[in-house]
């Protein structure tokens, strides 16, 4: 698996301190990661998963696709992403992360609350 995230990261043309970042682990966790000497615990592999729209099965035992099938959404956030200007882009990525985390703050939630996560 470790292999199979070393790849990972550089499909997606991330250096190492990059990517551990945005599933927040430290440069040097990634790169025990990546070398073997450390396995990729389940939280880890949703949370990369979940990030970087990859296939868990691919990611866990090599079937399949890299990344999972794309959202309905996906070409046409493309499209207005690259019509925007540089500085609007990144205004809308930090948008768009905050929206992530708050959607993740109101999962946990509804799960400590037994409720179902799928309202979010």
């Amino acid at each position: 698996m470790n292999e199979r995230l070393k790849q990972l990261r550089k499909a997606l043309k991330l250096y190492q301190g990059d990517f551990a970042k945005q599933i927040g682990l430290t440069q040097t966790s990634l790169s025990v990661i990546e070398s073997g000497r450390n396995p990729l615990t389940d939280r880890n592999i949703k949370l990369i998963c979940s990030t970087f729209n990859v296939n868990e099965r691919w990611l866990r035992d090599g079937e399949g696709e890299m990344f999972a099938a794309a959202s309905p959404y996906a070409k046409e956030l493309e499209h207005i992403l690259d019509s925007l200007a540089p500085a609007t882009q990144e205004y809308l990525l930090v948008v768009a992360r905050e929206l992530l985390t708050m959607q993740k703050k109101l999962m946990g939630e509804e799960r400590e609350n037994g409720q179902s996560s799928d309202k979010v």
